[in-house]
């Protein structure tokens, strides 16, 4: 059995592919999706409070004395435990993720136009390498100068449609880079209409997987598990596309694995792998790429969260291994990450081996996640100073960073918000 969850959503995120919560939903058997709730850990004095009707009330529902019949309750069940509205034949409720997708050429992907391909691979080589904090204003520039006028423009085709969301996506993505995560969602949340509008399914999904992505680091691991669970809808519906599919398992994996959900996120985990492994109907030039490298480093955040630290390492290792060089900021994670891994184990002394090959990523790289990443990683390595090695390594490792915030002083904002990946 799962540990108990401190959010009874996160409960529900980890059943959304229940069968058994599924067939209760279905059949409004409250009972019983309230049973299944109370055997995950969810005590029935916080289903009762969470439900806002007495514990004896709860009882009767779960005994099969007396079954929810008022559209009302239904109402606060779907609202307190977050079930999507139609699981339980009602409207969308307010807090779900929503993306409504064109339904005349479902699963179609619209033309790319070779010189708007170009830019988008232009930038996102360059945000590899650099990070995102000082590409942010060239995306947002091109948008305006470049792709704007044509949205209004009659000769142009969906396909304008589609080149606009993929590029508000990625500066969605460089502001969270930059550390300003309001800004990043703002993004996304404008970049899933404009992929509706031009009726790319596998884009829509995508740009799920992003905000899945970044309700996680924000601290909201239900609503990560929902957005992934909607990417997932999508993408079943277009061309199946494996590294898509991979990536939202993955994701769907993290989300259920910070939430608590243990079984669940290696159940998503092993879908993760399996569909990677799995051919595609079609390639899609506009998705982000996820390969071998970045499913182990996923697989290795799952793992950690999940205190599997042997697991954890070796899924690490492989991600730095199979990384290419010129993934800067990538490296830089993996390596983070498994210096973490090192250190959680009480292996100090490759914790600090691993670190000093972190000292050697490139001082320049624009990316204030690193930057906050580093923080949190000096914190972790403090509570062993009294190790020799460790308190030695700190001390290179505080010239470092002042070398960096020197180069980086104009990217750097004073409030992080969020919580680390």
């Amino acid at each position: 059995m799962d540990r108990q969850s401190q959010d009874p959503r996160q409960v529900t995120a980890g059943l959304l592919n229940d069968e058994r919560f599924l067939a209760a939903c279905q059949q409004r058997d409250m009972g019983a999706l309230f049973r299944l709730l109370n055997h995950r850990g969810v005590s029935t004095r916080r289903i009762a409070a969470a439900v806002e009707i007495s514990q004896g009330r709860l009882y009767d529902y779960m005994n099969r004395r007396t079954r929810v019949e008022k559209l009302v309750l239904f109402e606060q069940i779907a609202d307190a435990f977050h079930i999507p509205g139609h699981l339980l034949g009602l409207a969308r409720r307010a807090w779900e993720p929503q993306i409504t997708e064109r339904h005349d050429k479902p699963g179609t992907c619209p033309r790319v136009d070779g010189d708007d391909l170009a830019a988008m691979d232009a930038f996102r080589s360059a945000d590899r390498q650099t990070g995102g904090s000082r590409l942010y204003g060239a995306v947002v520039r091109h948008l305006g100068e470049k792709v704007a006028p044509r949205l209004v423009d009659t000769a142009s085709g969906l396909q304008i449609f589609a080149t606009a969301a993929v590029l508000t996506e990625m500066a969605g993505w460089m502001a969270h880079d930059s550390g300003r995560d309001g800004l990043g969602a703002q993004h996304f949340a404008r970049a899933l209409p404009l992929a509706r509008t031009s009726g790319d399914l596998p884009l829509a999904a995508n740009i799920a997987a992003s905000r899945s992505h970044l309700a996680l680091h924000t601290g909201d691991p239900a609503s990560a598990a929902h957005w992934a669970h909607m990417g997932l809808s999508l993408a079943g519906k277009g061309p199946r596309i494996a590294t898509l599919t991979a990536r939202l398992h993955a994701m769907q994996a993290r989300a259920l694995a910070a939430g608590g959900q243990h079984t669940a996120a290696r159940r998503a985990l092993d879908a993760a792998h399996s569909a990677l492994e799995a051919p595609s109907d079609a390639d899609h030039p506009w998705l982000s790429p996820f390969d071998a490298a970045s499913l182990a480093s996923e697989s290795a955040l799952v793992m950690r969260d999940l205190q599997q630290y042997e697991a954890a390492l070796h899924h690490a290792e492989g991600a730095i291994a199979l990384r290419e060089d010129a993934r800067a900021r990538s490296l830089a994670f993996s390596r983070i990450t498994l210096v973490r891994i090192h250190a959680q184990r009480g292996d100090l002394e490759a914790a600090v081996h691993v670190g000093r090959e972190l000292l050697n990523t490139s001082p320049t790289l624009g990316s204030v996640r690193v930057i906050h990443q580093l923080d949190d990683l000096r914190r972790l390595l403090e509570s062993y100073r009294a190790h020799a090695p460790v308190r030695d390594y700190l001390a290179h490792f505080d010239a470092a960073i002042r070398s960096r915030m020197l180069l980086l002083a104009d990217i750097i904002t004073s409030s992080r918000g969020g919580t680390p990946t």
